[in-house]
């Protein structure tokens, strides 16, 4: 039996057992997720604890044919992406326009800001528009496969294929030019 099915079967014979299986599952991943799209650690716990309280809201309607990794991540993705929505200060730019704002991007203790190349590597995703990003991210960060991370954006696996072969060439780019 798999986790997934365990953590299934234990929520609907005892919600409260089921959900500390589910965050034991998941809780490290989908932090790390969301801290990758909001960057600051304290955004990122609040939108973790929102995404597993609306995750135990809504068990009784998930369904069974997504895997819970995929329904997970895709309620965290809506509620990082709403919490970047309501945060006006959050830096925008394109790579095919990079400015010098992007290279000042700072944030708390995400990585170890003396390894430029982490530096700059973090600094040219942030830089991607959101869908580049999601899709850079889950299948390099997270090894999700194009059809996850299509269930997980409401797309398709080949427009996420695209999008990831996009944003790794801007990357690329991205990296090469700032040298």
């Amino acid at each position: 039996m798999s986790k997934d099915t365990q953590i299934i079967a234990a929520m609907a014979k005892n919600p409260d057992k089921g959900f500390g299986m589910l965050m034991k599952e998941y809780r490290e991943p989908v932090y790390w997720h969301i801290r990758r799209l909001v960057v600051s650690h304290d955004d990122a716990l609040d939108v973790t604890q929102d995404t597993f309280l609306r995750v135990f809201r809504a068990f009784d309607q998930f369904n069974t044919k997504y895997s819970l990794k995929t329904w997970g991540f895709h309620i965290a993705t809506n509620e990082a992406l709403r919490l970047l929505g309501r945060n006006q200060g959050r830096i925008t730019v394109s790579l095919d326009e990079p400015t010098s704002e992007i290279l000042n991007l700072k944030a708390d203790d995400y990585f170890d800001y003396s390894d430029k190349l982490t530096v700059k590597l973090q600094q040219a995703i942030h830089a991607l528009p959101v869908k580049q990003q999601l899709a850079f991210n889950f299948r390099y960060y997270d090894e999700m496969s194009y059809e996850e991370i299509a269930k997980v954006t409401d797309s398709t696996a080949a427009n996420m294929k695209a999008n990831y072969h996009i944003a790794k060439e801007k990357i690329i780019q991205f990296m090469n030019n700032n040298e």
